[in-house]
């Protein structure tokens, strides 16, 4: 589909909601919207796509009190104004979009919490992600290392580079909206995403790309959507194995939830932003005792986390519950960093070929 084919899709499906409300009022109906209800109990496997989307139970918003009446006002101001962006071919942040709503009296959000979380409502209910409302997050999508050729299309034309030859140490940056970038070819044999800074500066340093030819992509903690949707497209289009390198604790599991599963959060884009065959090779908390690894006590937060895990259903493996009770037992967390205790050649010689030949990527 064409940007301008896109633009008129998300203009239509726009006006949509608020044509709906029209025809409701005009029916003698009170304004209302339903909305599947967001929590981790509400979200079910889906076979066909084979990543967690939201389930049956919904929510409805109605202008049948001040509450509800000011949250539909609210999404039609967010809609008029997302109207006239794309009429006019202008974009924003999800930040400046909560400045913006200063001047809108009774509509304007209180903390951009909200506004972010109705810029959701209308992808859910329009079935169109925010890119195409011309809207971008703050953070920007991480980068890309490895033998990769690709092509962008900004605004200034067609760009084409090669992610190890044509960029410096940092890398390929992923640019907001994925819809822009193809990939022209590569040479690569497997992704590994990594969380850390450090870690992408380790593996590239030490030649592992080159080595193993591996395509680098730094997460940046928890991965943005521009590069959870590369890593999904990597997989799919170039059919190429992800695997996902992180810390062992029970926030860097969620990375890879998010990567693998998709987030509770986002769940209604899980088809677009999950990978669902991606594996994980972060440090395991069997690792940390078989590899004597410098370690830290788990706090009450992590305790707590990784109980919470045991009853998400994106954990619900004999996997996943072994290693999450093990490490309960062990009350102890460990860095990918590290690995640096034992020298800095044996994350790459020793460890990452280790995991990967268990685990067939290599």
């Amino acid at each position: 589909m064409s940007r301008e084919e896109m633009d008129a899709l998300a203009r239509e499906r726009l006006v949509g909601i608020a044509r709906g409300w029209y025809d409701q009022m005009r029916d003698g109906i009170v304004p209302f919207i339903r909305l599947p209800t967001r929590t981790k109990r509400n979200i079910a496997y889906d076979d066909a796509s084979e990543v967690w989307k939201y389930g049956e139970k919904e929510s409805t918003r109605a202008a049948a009190n001040e509450k509800g009446a000011v949250h539909l006002l609210k999404m039609a101001y967010l809609i008029g104004f997302l109207k006239q962006q794309l009429v006019e071919n202008r974009s924003s942040t999800l930040r400046e979009l909560y400045y913006i709503s200063e001047g809108w009296k009774k509509a304007k959000f209180a903390a951009q919490d909200e506004s972010n979380l109705l810029i959701e409502d209308l992808e859910i209910i329009t079935e169109v992600q925010r890119e195409a409302f011309h809207l971008r997050p703050e953070e920007d999508g991480a980068s890309i290392f490895g033998s990769l050729r690709i092509r962008e299309t900004t605004r200034r034309g067609v760009k084409e580079m090669h992610c190890q030859d044509d960029v410096g140490e940092a890398g390929y940056p992923i640019p907001n909206n994925v819809d822009n970038l193809e990939f022209v070819d590569h040479d690569a044999k497997f992704v590994i995403a990594i969380e850390t800074g450090g870690m992408y500066a380790r593996l590239m340093e030490n030649g592992f790309d080159e080595e193993y030819g591996a395509i680098l992509v730094h997460l940046k903690g928890q991965p943005a959507r521009s590069t959870r949707r590369v890593l999904r497209k990597l997989n799919d289009s170039l059919g190429l194995p992800v695997v996902v390198f992180t810390d062992g604790d029970p926030w860097s599991y969620r990375i890879y939830a998010s990567v693998a599963y998709g987030s509770i959060k986002s769940a209604h884009m899980s088809e677009l932003l999950a990978t669902p065959q991606a594996q994980f090779i972060g440090v395991q908390p069997s690792d940390i005792s078989d590899y004597n690894l410098p370690s830290d006590h788990l706090t009450e937060q992590d305790i707590s986390a990784l109980k919470a895990e045991l009853t998400d259903p994106r954990f619900a493996t004999d996997y996943w519950r072994n290693q999450i009770n093990l490490q309960l037992e062990m009350k102890v967390k460990s860095e990918q960093q590290a690995f640096a205790s034992r020298g800095l050649d044996f994350v790459t010689k020793e460890y990452l070929p280790k995991r990967l030949s268990e685990m067939g990527v290599i």
